[in-house]
């Protein structure tokens, strides 16, 4: 401070400052405290909840973010690296997360907790904040499969699977995604057609791809074109039910992001299921996009949860690590713009986010919507990670600081279930009438 202030000391010995100058100047050579422009009496800025998210959360809300918290912070964190490193699945995981009630949680009834969307997307923050691969299994049981057979299936559907599938007990996958249609599911190549020697049962034929949960999934959610009608439709895998060479489920290893999580695909051969494991109503793409739309919500949420995570760990080592005559790297305006860009888009997106699940519990969320705050919160996570990640410089490549580790997820969250432009697309559409896919 005395090196920095001495070219300019003796000009408080010329007569043309003012007084008010030479306060002024004296003042910069003194200790300097940080200004708080706050009221005393007032309210303090939290910089973990900038904009008070959690008023307008109900006091169920509340406690079950809490209990998810809990959970993730005690029982999955001390994990995350181990399981990151080895690229490996603790199954029990799912298990556990079903004893505190948390999968399926905003679905009623069949052992779920019929809470709200909100609620159900706190959770997915909560697993988020941990990491997203951990995330990405937990959705796809709960909103994709879960969802599905809650929306779409029969009553015996529902009776058989639901409750084993929100305790844990019965695992799933959801399988869309093909290895030549990605962003393009209308194209899909899978096929069921009638079993041509026993009534009542289809084969199913073909290949998808990038499936959470595929390797160890009981319960495969299947979405195929019938043979006759070349309609889309869609199917319960039991895994069980498959005779040998009929369905495999190969794991896909050496993934860069989201290996936490298990990944793999589904390889149909002549798959025979029972038309009774068929949804009975729902046809075309409005089923698996209706299941999609509700893990899309969930995933708008969950990234907040990684920017969270990111902004406290840099903030945290900001604090602490010191450079440039003794001084903590918080201290330097690049890096405060860094943390305040990242707060900023961090309270806006949840607000966003839980201002839509309360026009979805209400019957007013449009498709539209979830496209708006999937692309929009993935995207300013990636981005403020990747930003975040400067602050600590080399050690940003060791995984024990997990800043590296949540850029490498969230570019696949941008990835999936839509990607950012694929979204961009859908709001284009809606605000133009124009149709950009074809």
């Amino acid at each position: 401070m005395e090196a920095m202030f001495r070219p300019i000391i003796p000009r408080l010995r010329s007569p043309r400052l003012s007084q008010a100058a030479r306060l002024r100047l004296k003042r910069q050579q003194q200790p300097q405290r940080p200004r708080n422009y706050a009221s005393s009496s007032g309210p303090t800025f939290d910089w973990e909840d900038p904009l008070v998210s959690k008023s307008l959360l109900t006091e169920e809300e509340l406690a079950i973010s809490e209990t998810a918290e809990r959970y993730c912070q005690e029982r999955l964190l001390p994990r995350v690296l181990q399981a990151y490193r080895d690229e490996n699945y603790d199954r029990a995981i799912l298990s556990e997360m079903g004893e505190l009630g948390l999968l399926g949680a905003n679905l009623e009834g069949y052992g779920c907790a019929g809470a709200s969307t909100v609620a159900a997307g706190l959770i997915t923050r909560a697993v988020e904040r941990v990491d997203s691969g951990y995330r990405s299994g937990m959705s796809v049981q709960s909103s994709l499969v879960m969802g599905g057979i809650h929306q779409f299936g029969t009553t015996e559907q529902k009776e058989k699977f639901l409750e084993p599938m929100a305790r844990g007990q019965l695992l799933g996958a959801f399988g869309l995604t093909e290895p030549n249609h990605g962003s393009d599911p209308g194209s899909m190549e899978t096929t069921a057609r009638p079993h041509p020697t026993k009534s009542g049962y289809y084969l199913l034929s073909g290949a998808k791809t990038w499936i959470t949960n595929s390797p160890i999934a009981d319960v495969l959610m299947v979405w195929a074109k019938l043979a006759e009608t070349g309609k889309i439709r869609g199917f319960l895998v039991e895994r069980s039910a498959c005779p040998p060479g009929t369905l495999e489920t190969p794991a896909i290893k050496n993934k860069s992001a989201l290996r936490a999580s298990i990944t793999g695909m589904i390889q149909l051969d002549d798959c025979p299921v029972p038309a009774a494991n068929m949804f009975p109503d729902v046809e075309g793409l409005r089923g698996p996009f209706s299941c999609l739309n509700s893990a899309r919500y969930g995933i708008a949420l969950g990234v907040m949860g990684a920017l969270e995570d990111s902004i406290a760990r840099a903030r945290t080592y900001a604090l602490e690590r010191r450079q440039f005559k003794n001084n903590p790297l918080a201290k330097y305006q690049l890096v405060q713009k860094k943390l305040a860009d990242a707060a900023t888009d961090a309270a806006y997106g949840t607000l966003a986010a839980i201002q839509v699940g309360r026009l979805k519990d209400e019957g007013k969320a449009t498709p539209e919507m979830i496209s708006m705050i999937k692309r929009q919160n993935c995207d300013r996570a990636l981005h403020n990670t990747r930003v975040l990640q400067e602050i600590f410089g080399g050690n940003a490549a060791s995984d024990e600081y997990h800043i590296g580790r949540h850029v490498a997820n969230l570019f696949v969250t941008q990835t999936y279930e839509g990607q950012s432009d694929i979204h961009s697309l859908i709001l284009g559409r809606a605000i133009t009438g124009v149709q950009a896919f074809a």
